[in-house]
């Protein structure tokens, strides 16, 4: 582990960063959830004419938090991945990831060219 960090400086504190930025936005995105669940129209859609509204908010909001947890649970990996030697290695191919990539996407599991062949 030692001589992979040794080469790639700031591995772990992009990884940290990420980290703190990704429960920094959980924690802001639970407040206005709970912000719009508290709210006196919140219990009364139907009749309010904002309800729609308030509905699709929640709604956004609850996906916006779930995809937030995800990013969470990938950095977790990505960091258990540096400690085991594995963070460079497309988990896909078994090609290296390039460090532009890891650089941008710090949780990333896949090379540039998997990555792309599984949007296409």
């Amino acid at each position: 582990m030692a001589q992979r960090d040794a080469g790639r400086p700031g591995v772990r504190a992009r990884l940290a960063a990420e980290r703190a930025s990704a429960e920094a936005r959980l924690g802001a995105l639970v407040r206005d959830f709970d912000g719009i669940v508290a709210s006196p129209a919140a219990g009364d859609d139907e009749h309010d004419p904002e309800g729609a509204t308030n509905a699709f908010e929640r709604q956004h909001i609850a996906a916006l938090i779930d995809q937030a947890r995800r990013h969470l649970t990938e950095i977790s990996a990505a960091s258990g991945r540096l400690d085991d030697g594995s963070y460079w290695t497309c988990q896909e191919c078994g090609m290296p990831i390039g460090e532009e990539r890891l650089r941008a996407r710090p949780a990333a599991t896949t090379c540039i060219r998997c990555a792309a062949a599984r949007r296409a």
